[in-house]
């Protein structure tokens, strides 16, 4: 990560700042580091990536170096570390996406928007990234926009997909929430709730994740209960110690 200055946390407003109080009032005291993903995502949400000042916000509020708060960002992949575009478009290149065609998808809006890994198109509409798993592989392969998903895609509809949004309309995802912008997007992650009622009844699994669940049922099959279990290892231990206990006192009797 380039940190070109030391970076300023007084560029963020007051109103940054009592959200970001917000965020450490939700840990214990004394545990205010805790708040520092979520409050990263905030100030990721004020300037479309961690830049050096949000870094030096975080580190000043939290009592961290930048240092400290620097490493956490350059681990995390959803840390952008360079201004990130209105839609930042994920494919996925993990095993099953890649053998479904997830490869040629990404090489596909790679070459048509003239862009590589995390880099964003000159109208600042799209940045581009291959993910190494998106968790849907019951819909491969899948796209995702601001980590809202498209599910079973395809080099036409994934084209497709970019070509609408950079001309400024927001598609319905497969599932989930309807589309807002990164920044938008990175405050939800932060903790902060999406209120438009149309996310609020939006569903977010489909018939491909629920089938496991339906045949399950169908056929009464069910998986022993982790709870059960725990409380018949805590009956055989109370057993095994009054058997225990018991030949103790037969010894000394």
């Amino acid at each position: 990560m380039k940190l070109e200055r030391p970076g300023d946390p007084s560029v963020f407003s007051d109103d940054v700042r009592a959200a970001a109080a917000e965020l450490v009032a939700r840990y214990p005291e004394g545990q205010s580091r805790s708040a520092l993903l979520p409050m990263l995502h905030l100030v990721q949400s004020e300037q479309g990536y961690v830049s050096p000042d949000g870094i030096a916000f975080c580190a000043d509020l939290l009592g961290l170096t930048k240092t400290q708060v620097a490493a956490v960002v350059t681990f995390y992949t959803m840390f952008k570390r360079e201004p990130t575009g209105e839609y930042l478009v994920s494919v996925c290149t993990n095993t099953l996406c890649g053998l479904m065609g997830g490869d040629e998808i990404y090489e596909s809006l790679s070459k048509s928007l003239g862009v590589r890994m995390n880099e964003t198109t000159p109208d600042g509409a799209i940045t581009l990234e291959h993910a190494e798993c998106l968790a849907a592989c019951d819909y491969a392969p899948v796209v995702t926009v601001n980590y809202e998903f498209f599910d079973n895609q395809s080099v036409e509809s994934a084209q497709e997909l970019v070509s609408v949004l950079r001309q400024g309309e927001r598609p319905l995802p497969s599932r989930g929430a309807p589309l807002c912008s990164f920044r938008e997007i990175s405050r939800q992650i932060a903790g902060f709730a999406d209120e438009r009622p149309e996310s609020l009844d939006a569903e977010a699994t489909g018939t491909p994740t629920e089938i496991g669940v339906r045949l399950a049922v169908e056929r009464g099959s069910t998986a022993p209960s982790y709870a059960l279990s725990r409380e018949n290892e805590a009956a055989d231990g109370d057993a095994s110690q009054t058997v225990e206990d018991d030949s103790r006192e037969e010894g000394k009797a």
